[in-house]
């Protein structure tokens, strides 16, 4: 089952800048040691003992928008071998989902082809047990130091898959080539990217995008879609990207 300390539901009186952290590991002697030093660090931590609840875990904050901005959680310590969903494919998740949340992979297993599976699933460090409880503290804080920096000096980006949207600039970048995007279709990409896999009707794009006082009708929404995907799919007419949900309306992913 998925824990959070007491610490995490009291927000209103932490400051917002002590970093949060999801621990998954299945073995509770571990995980109580290991969430009990990062405590003492300073630091709030939430823990899942299995793959299933870390998923779950992770999925509320896909509802909520959350997982590609990842507001409230700024790294994951991940046990390859857990119950039901491995590391590996949690990782997937992630990545897939456009996930930039830092991700430290622990295992028994510490062979050079483990640590390069680990690796090119999306983790940015591996730690092969058994360690040093001061080493796991050292790689924290080199994740999140260096997680910091890259926020900072990138400015605030929404990544999904091959999409990259870079807020402050007014940039997308796609498959690595950047597109030109007019006003009116940067800020669709923008809300859509910002809450992946939300279903969001014509009326709401159209008082979002163009204000509560627009006077036209949805096929507006449908026309600057069409020019979107134009722009952003590699087949417009089998989007991946921004798709149609019949009777409702398009989400993105």
């Amino acid at each position: 089952m998925l824990s959070t300390d007491s610490a995490l539901q009291q927000l209103g009186s932490i400051s917002a800048t002590v970093d949060q952290i999801l621990l998954v590991e299945d073995e509770e002697n571990i995980r109580e040691t290991i969430a009990l030093a990062l405590r003492s660090e300073g630091y709030r931590v939430s823990t899942a003992a299995d793959g299933r609840s870390a998923l779950e875990f992770l999925q509320s904050m896909q509802r909520r928008g959350h997982i590609s901005e990842t507001p409230g959680l700024d790294l994951i310590i991940l046990d390859i071998m857990l119950p039901g969903i491995n590391g590996l494919d949690l990782c997937r998740f992630l990545r897939r989902e456009g996930s930039a949340i830092p991700v430290l992979m622990l295992s028994a297993k510490g062979t050079e082809a483990d640590r390069v599976v680990g690796l090119e699933v999306g983790a940015d460090d591996y730690l092969t047990k058994p360690f040093g409880m001061r080493e796991l503290i050292a790689r924290c804080r080199a994740l999140l130091r260096r997680n910091r920096f890259n926020t900072q000096g990138q400015g605030a980006m929404l990544q999904v898959r091959e999409i990259c949207l870079y807020t402050e600039e007014c940039r997308v970048t796609v498959r690595n080539q950047e597109v030109n995007l007019s006003p009116k279709e940067f800020r669709i990409l923008e809300l859509f990217m910002s809450y992946p896999r939300r279903v969001w009707p014509r009326e709401q794009i159209l008082e979002k995008i163009w204000g509560p006082d627009f006077i036209g009708d949805s096929k507006t929404v449908d026309v600057h879609i069409r020019w979107l995907r134009e722009k952003i799919e590699e087949d417009p007419s089998k989007p991946d990207y921004l798709v149609t949900v019949r009777g409702f309306g398009y989400r993105f992913g």
